[in-house]
């Protein structure tokens, strides 16, 4: 008689085609770019340098005021966000509204689909960012000193959470801290329901993000704690062995998000359900399916997006759902257990982080009393795709070496 465990796990989960289709090429994606761009090196008169060898890139004095109308320079700038992951500004006196125009700039200086960033009432067209379905204006919270609302800005409350859960979590959790890298919006009960930094990549749209931007107003009293980390997908891709790239690189998985409902039904709050900053981030299902191993069309490199946060809840297409266990915490392993392609910041008072989510993982540090607030913009880019023709990181590196 065969062991029970023989009868375990055979169904396979079937790909949501109606959502992504098996094999998306880079012109069904949306995005206009027709190869990666160069930077024009408007930016190397400005003091900046690398954080660590592999991501991170630190402006010490620049104000993103003083370019934000220089189409140029900021088309630069969104190119090293897309290389170096994130970079980091000290200290910024940009507003809220100016934080919006940068976020949206971004995107439309590097080829983001039109659908992502107007969207049509009668003849108006009106410029968009993404529009959180559960962190937008119907929570109350201000996003400036004159009390603000504004459904395309997402509120980082420490306080927030801890109205909904009493602070049951904070820096005594007993909990692994890297359950953050995948803990995007987790489950009612999480530490990172609603939570910091953590569920910024929305990868449950159908056009998820590319560019984010956080600025951090309000910083604990002590002045510790609540920093954030970020982890290159460019770097775990290329910590794949070649048999593993080209078997990510066959794989989709549907990235899904139950929590919103839950906790809207929990806590009696509305959601978002119509268009989120793009046509087909519509509905209250939050679930997508994307490519295991995605393209940046501004680098041309390959970069491990399957993986971490954004699959905590959901599964590797096609293949057995302990198949996709083992897939997904291998993945994660890379991740969380790699220091070597993370960048770690500590937030100073309106310091800000510009990233590209198409390319990096991040968490938050819970380890802190008091109040932690700031503003985050969301601009959505274009349907994740994979390139076969395109490379990796290293061999981009390699490449401009010889």
């Amino acid at each position: 008689m065969a062991p029970p465990a023989a009868d375990v796990d055979l169904v396979v989960r079937p790909v949501e085609q109606e959502v992504t289709p098996k094999v998306r090429t880079k012109g069904e994606s949306g995005s206009r770019l027709e190869k990666s761009l160069v930077s024009s090196g408007s930016l190397e008169q400005y003091d900046h340098a690398n954080v660590t060898p592999t991501i991170g890139e630190e402006f010490p004095k620049l104000q993103l005021s003083e370019i934000l109308r220089d189409d140029n320079k900021i088309r630069d700038l969104a190119i090293l966000v897309s290389q170096r992951g994130v970079v980091f500004f000290r200290n910024q006196d940009l507003n809220i509204d100016d934080q919006k125009i940068l976020g949206q700039k971004l995107g439309e200086l590097t080829g983001k689909p039109e659908t992502s960033k107007v969207w049509q009432h009668l003849v108006i067209d009106h410029t968009q960012l993404h529009r959180h379905a559960l962190s937008n204006s119907k929570r109350g919270i201000a996003v400036d000193e004159n009390g603000k609302l504004d459904d395309e800005v997402s509120v980082i409350s420490s306080e927030q959470i801890r109205t909904f859960y009493n602070d049951r979590y904070g820096f005594k959790s007993k909990r692994i801290a890297s359950e953050g890298w995948h803990a995007e919006y987790a489950f009612p009960h999480s530490p990172f329901v609603l939570n910091t930094d953590v569920y910024l990549s929305i990868t449950f749209e159908r056009i998820p993000s590319d560019y984010a931007i956080l600025k951090i107003h309000t910083l604990p009293t002590d002045g510790s704690g609540g920093d954030t980390l970020w982890a290159s997908g460019y770097e775990a891709y290329d910590r794949l062995s070649p048999v593993w790239q080209k078997f990510a690189e066959s794989l989709t998985a549907t990235h899904h998000q139950p929590s919103f409902n839950r906790v809207a039904k929990q806590f009696g709050a509305e959601l978002y359900a119509d268009a989120r900053g793009a046509p087909e981030n519509t509905g209250l299902d939050f679930q997508a399916s994307h490519p295991v191993v995605r393209t940046n069309p501004v680098t041309g490199w390959k970069s491990l997006f399957g993986a971490a946060h954004q699959l905590e809840h959901g599964w590797i297409d096609g293949v057995t759902e302990r198949e996709s266990d083992i897939i997904k915490a291998y993945f994660l392993q890379l991740i969380a257990e790699n220091h070597d392609l993370q960048v770690r910041f500590k937030w100073g008072k309106n310091d800000l982080a510009i990233w590209d989510n198409r390319s990096v993982f991040h968490t938050a540090t819970n380890d802190y009393n008091g109040k932690r607030q700031g503003n985050r913009v969301v601009s959505l880019g274009e349907k994740p795709f994979y390139d076969p023709n395109s490379i990796s990181r290293r061999e981009a590196l390699e490449k401009v070496e010889q």
